[in-house]
């Protein structure tokens, strides 16, 4: 059963990347960036197709020389998403990629030379309609900025951040996303909600060099969690020492716990415990992997027991209530005589749920035209 989200959105402009929005109410846009060497064309593709097949809806790839740009030139012919260029100092990468219809420039004004330099990029971005994400990071301040406030804090952040937001408006070039990244949760929330009073243009979220997939995914939920909450973000990263497929799942999942954008299947279960009348756990993970392909957003509860199972499936699309046995089955919170065998439990729940997620998926296109 879906809820809508209480949270109220933080008031944004509207860019895009590709074709893909981003701010002014747009959904929240969830991103990764390839790991492999960009100059490996079949290794970078592959990654970002694998991307693409679990819902990235943008894709970073960095560029740092000539050699990457030209690659990225094939990349770019061999994918559909977005891509997004990081791209570091040398504003020549940046026009070359521009000329290969990248979608986006991750470049920070202030790095790339002297104000020539960064007209002939901003001019092009504005010629070809390549919207600009400026990235300040907590582990890469300003020599003068470290100086002056001794270690990287909110206010070292959001004054960098403004160095470069300042001369995209002396330029009149107001296509651009803005993200202050810190490995430190509270350094980074609290520089957003600084920044987020400061300009108008939308807020890409990450805790930056979050760590391995379980330490940096609970360290992302936290960070992420607050700002989303306070209606901050617009699009987002979860930066893992992972797999990067993992960092869209993530993604997916955090904003699914806090019903802003669900992408497939949310499952409820319980952690299980000695009144468990099947194996909790391991139907749970089986079902996640066999049922990764649907994204229509759907809740699943799978309840080892009677005493929370009822009260979970009343509120689910799918419910699954543990017996002795035999378990209950519940479709849109209503007990059905059908029961299911604890020892084939994992088949009979996937037909059921592919089945629902058709049904699913035809009342929310029906909800959609109707608007």
């Amino acid at each position: 059963m879906y809820n809508e989200s209480p949270i109220i959105r933080r008031k944004s402009s509207r860019i895009y990347v590709g074709d893909v929005p981003i701010g002014d109410g747009a959904p929240i846009a969830v991103q990764s960036m390839t790991n492999t060497r960009t100059t490996d064309v079949e290794a970078t593709v592959a990654q970002i197709k694998a991307l693409e097949k679990v819902g990235a809806d943008i894709v970073r790839v960095s560029v740092p020389t000539m050699d990457a740009a030209e690659a990225f030139k094939l990349i770019k012919q061999q994918t559909r998403v977005p891509l997004v260029a990081d791209i570091h100092f040398d504003y020549r990468i940046a026009l070359k990629v521009a000329e290969y219809g990248v979608d986006c420039l991750r470049i920070n004004p202030g790095n790339i030379g002297n104000e020539e330099r960064i007209r002939s990029v901003v001019e092009c971005a504005r010629d070809k309609n390549i919207p600009i994400r400026i990235g300040v990071n907590g582990g890469s301040l300003e020599k003068d900025l470290m100086d002056k406030y001794k270690e990287p804090t909110p206010e070292a952040l959001l004054e960098s951040a403004m160095r470069h937001v300042d001369i995209l408006d002396r330029l009149n070039f107001d296509q651009f996303k803005v993200s202050v990244k810190a490995s430190d949760v509270f350094l980074a929330v609290e520089s957003y909600r600084l920044l987020a009073k400061q300009i108008v243009q939308p807020l890409h979220l990450g805790i930056t060099e979050a760590g391995g997939a379980r330490a940096g995914s609970v360290k992302s939920a936290v960070g992420l969690g607050m700002l989303l909450a306070d209606g901050i973000g617009d699009t987002l990263r979860i930066s893992l020492a992972a797999d990067p497929v993992e960092e869209i799942k993530v993604g997916f999942d955090i904003l699914k716990s806090l019903r802003i954008r669900s992408r497939g299947i949310n499952f409820i279960a319980c952690p299980s415990c000695s009144r468990q009348e099947f194996d909790v756990i391991s139907t749970v993970n089986e079902l996640e992997q066999r049922l990764e392909d649907i994204v229509t957003p759907m809740d699943v509860s799978i309840i080892g027991c009677v005493v929370n199972g009822p009260g979970e499936a009343l509120v689910s699309d799918i419910g699954l209530t543990g017996g002795n046995r035999m378990s209950g089955y519940y479709d849109d919170g209503v007990r059905q005589k059908e029961r299911f065998d604890n020892t084939n439990i994992v088949d009979s729940l996937e037909a059921k749920i592919r089945a629902k997620a058709s049904i699913v998926a035809g009342r929310i296109q029906a909800k959609d035209l109707s608007k």
